[in-house]
């Protein structure tokens, strides 16, 4: 949606394609899937709470880890890669900060 109104309606139909098909998809597949239900409960049960909170925290290094990339190689081509910076302080603060609190509360 965000591509149609910067002005490029193909890649906006495209992308709306994609996550169409992949929400139907999901939609028919995913009564089936144990993985799936566990996951989308309101309230898992503790085997998925952990998968959940280790897929979690795997999405978070991988995403942490490609905009530090991202940063290092702007920083290599001469630009000042001042929005990947953001990302990475961000992450790093938000990480210290959730340490502070977690170790506080347990």
């Amino acid at each position: 949606m965000a591509a149609t109104f910067g002005g490029r309606l193909a890649l906006g139909l495209v992308a709306f394609g994609i996550l169409a098909v992949c929400s139907l998809a999901l939609m028919l597949l995913g009564r089936r899937s144990e993985t799936y239900q566990g996951l989308t409960d309101k309230e898992p049960d503790e085997r998925f709470a952990r998968i959940a909170g280790r897929a979690w925290a795997g999405t978070g290094v991988v995403l942490t880890v490609g905009n530090l990339s991202a940063f290092i190689g702007e920083l290599a081509s001469g630009r000042s890669g001042d929005p990947y910076f953001w990302f990475v302080a961000t992450a790093a603060i938000t990480y210290v900060a959730f340490v502070v609190l977690w170790s506080r509360r347990t």
